[in-house]
């Protein structure tokens, strides 16, 4: 008997040996040095690979290059030409394979800093004038604003400069950049938002999310960046409260799904993504995905879908001082037919 209850045991232990080696090699750390980071969509081989499945424990710079120190740092004159947006990646999703989607469940997102960092730039933002918006005016001048980050209180500081005022402003932390390398051998500046995702700017990136991207090349070729504290819709001074990322995700891959767009979920909402200009066609494409994607999801007339859409539909102004703007359409859950989508994709990766 003795004998028989050593056997049980040592069985036992192996098993959950076993077990913990399965769950040390499902959950990867990446820290990139500062000369790995990149700075385009497309155009770079991976640093690493990573399995479906994957969770990723990463950390991702500011949008200016980790080169703004100090209020005295002025962003055109200390960021390298170019260097805008850095990003953490590519990473080469085993498997992953053009047609397929990427499933990115957002598991953590933290300030990688006790500061973040505000500012304008010449000739950038909704309310001045810019390469696309070409008016005889001189554009507004550059300027900082440097913002304490309070961990504890889950706040960051505004402090207006030719004013005493100043106000705590709760903390959002989202995902900037998220995207893949984009279709037809195509290479983007990391400043530009598109169908590959990329600079969408959009605060529904955020933990608890899952963001769904078209896969356009083998093993997708991943890569986030620019780390947003606070954003208000729009994003119209053409920075948010700007910071480096502690961030901790999963990976996963729906095979087949044919996605035109990126699309993302969470618990109490599906959501299509556009990005283009003019502000109403970025709005149409996302309004166009998200009709589409109920009607086939859910075996409904497309007429049917788009009434419904039409109806319940809510519309957030991610950002329009990028290259292209980015418009997301979300449709509440609680108004849809029975059922999941994306295979169900948001709910298994989802931590409770």
């Amino acid at each position: 008997m003795r004998r028989k209850t050593s056997w049980l045991m040592l069985i036992f232990i192996l098993f959950l040996l076993g077990r913990l080696a399965a769950q040390s090699t499902s959950t990867v750390t990446y820290i990139p040095k500062h000369e790995e980071l990149v700075y385009t969509f497309g155009g770079h081989p991976a640093k690493m690979h990573l399995k479906p499945g994957t969770t990723l424990i990463t950390w991702t710079e500011d949008c200016y290059d980790g080169a703004v120190k100090s209020p005295g740092d002025i962003p055109s004159k200390v960021i390298p030409p170019g260097h805008d947006n850095p990003q953490t990646g590519p990473f080469y999703i085993d498997g992953a394979e053009p047609g397929d989607a990427l499933a990115v469940h957002i598991i953590k997102l933290e300030p990688g800093r006790e500061y973040a960092i505000s500012s304008s730039f010449p000739g950038f933002g909704a309310l001045t004038a810019t390469n696309y918006t070409a008016l005889l005016h001189e554009p507004l001048e550059e300027r900082m604003w440097f913002y304490k980050v309070d961990k504890a209180k889950n706040t960051v500081r505004y402090q207006a400069h030719k004013s005493p005022f100043g106000v705590d402003l709760p903390m959002r932390p989202f995902l900037g950049c998220i995207g893949v390398a984009p279709a037809g051998g195509e290479v983007r500046t990391t400043i530009v938002p598109e169908a590959f995702g990329g600079n969408m700017d959009t605060w529904q990136a955020c933990a608890g999310a899952t963001v769904y991207l078209p896969v356009n090349v083998p093993g997708a070729l991943f890569s986030i960046g620019d780390g947003h504290l606070v954003e208000g819709s729009g994003e119209i001074i053409g920075t948010a409260v700007e910071s480096a990322l502690n961030v901790t995700l999963k990976i996963e891959l729906i095979k087949n799904a044919r996605l035109s767009w990126p699309r993302l979920e969470d618990d109490n909402y599906i959501m299509s993504a556009g990005s283009y200009r003019p502000l109403e066609d970025a709005a149409r494409i996302a309004y166009n995905d998200i009709v589409r994607w109920i009607a086939a999801n859910y075996n409904m007339d497309l007429q049917d879908a788009y009434q419904l859409v039409s109806q319940t539909a809510e519309t957030d102004l991610s950002q329009m001082v990028d290259p292209n703007y980015t418009v997301v359409v979300k449709v509440p859950k609680k108004y849809l037919p029975p059922g999941e989508v994306m295979s169900g994709m948001h709910r298994k990766m989802r931590v409770k």
